[in-house]
């Protein structure tokens, strides 16, 4: 049975029931009331209004059924929609699988549910696919690049080289590592949208690692003249992988020291709040124009600030942090301020240990 038929079937109902309920009381104040009332005349004018008085006091009960009954009735025709609706919601990329519930009595709500259903099955079988093609496309290039940089190298032994030859042999070797960075970067992210990778859960002094970034951002400030200081290092444990969160904090350090202006500053504070760590990285480099911050988790993306200065980069370490602190529980925020301040914000689930604070 049809939606449509439902619908017409059950306000017939609705409003028959109210039909009925308006003539029973109608029947009983004009018809019955009346003739028991023996030798009573009343007056034309009396009568009229007596019947108004009827007809209003028999409408408001009506009226009082159909609005319930409406109401009823669109609660019970939406309810599917919205059940619907709620399970479609849940529905992302990494889980197309999921199949939404249908109702199994042919309706148009139920063949609109099946074909929802065949279009995520469609979509889980094209991602499937790309994802298939990515590892290996990544696998295939991995051999190639790895012959290129065995003869490159075996080239620049040579003793009988000459300084341009060896500059230009450079410069195909700095190409063929930002090759390799981005074939390791796809299958990396490949993987983890596929489940492939499994992270460590162990006990992780996140205040050790901001130490050994801080150590790092020493060595890769100073070719850029940037200062960089840790303001704060709260001790704080929080459940992970070593040496993903390492990865982490590493990338955002290093994007903080390349997008920054000569003489400029990074600055590190590690803090406990509740029951979670706050790691704040900021930078006074380019801000970042507020179309843009939308798109700096996306894969191959490049602000302006990395198009218009020679910096190192292939577009998918930010992504890869995301997917590191999604899967950690955590969550990652980049603002800037336009002519100030660039801050990319770290938060990550604690777990209870004895916690103090260190200079």
């Amino acid at each position: 049975m049809t939606i449509r038929v439902k619908f017409t079937l059950w306000y017939a109902g609705v409003l028959l029931t109210a039909l009925l309920l308006s003539a029973v009381l109608l029947y009983q104040e004009w018809v019955i009331e009346p003739t028991q009332k023996h030798g009573a005349e009343a007056h034309s004018m009396e009568a009229i209004v007596d019947s108004l008085q009827d007809a209003v006091c028999a409408t408001i009960p009506a009226a009082i059924v159909g609005l319930a009954g409406g109401w009823w009735l669109m609660r019970k025709t939406l309810t599917p929609i919205t059940l619907l609706t709620r399970a479609g919601e849940q529905i992302e990329e990494n889980n197309l699988k999921v199949r939404l519930p249908r109702s199994g009595n042919g309706d148009e709500l139920d063949r609109l549910t099946g074909v929802f259903n065949s279009m995520t099955a469609r979509l889980d079988d094209s991602f499937n696919r790309i994802r298939e093609f990515t590892l290996r496309a990544s696998h295939e290039l991995k051999t190639p690049l790895t012959i290129i940089r065995g003869e490159l190298e075996t080239a620049l032994a040579e003793e009988d080289m000459t300084e341009p030859q060896r500059n230009r042999l450079l410069d195909e070797l700095d190409e063929i590592d930002r090759l390799t960075k981005i074939v390791d970067g796809l299958t990396t992210l490949t993987k983890a949208d596929a489940g492939l990778i499994q992270l460590q859960r162990e006990p992780v002094q996140l205040d050790e690692l901001v130490r050994d970034t801080y150590a790092d951002g020493l060595v890769l400030a100073r070719p850029y003249k940037v200062e960089v200081t840790l303001e704060s290092c709260e001790m704080v444990t929080v459940s992970g992988d070593n040496y993903r969160l390492r990865q982490v904090l590493l990338n955002l350090m290093d994007n903080a020291v390349k997008y920054n202006q000569e003489d400029g500053s990074v600055t590190l504070a590690l803090r406990v709040q509740g029951d979670f760590a706050e790691l704040t990285i900021r930078n006074t480099g380019p801000s970042i124009a507020p179309e843009q911050a939308s798109q700096l988790f996306d894969p191959f993306f490049r602000g302006d600030a990395a198009h218009n200065r020679s910096v190192d980069g292939c577009g998918l370490g930010l992504s890869i942090v995301r997917w590191i602190v999604t899967a950690h529980g955590g969550t990652l925020a980049i603002s800037s301020q336009p002519g100030e301040i660039t801050a990319a914000a770290l938060r990550l689930p604690t777990i209870p240990t004895n916690r103090g604070t260190a200079s």
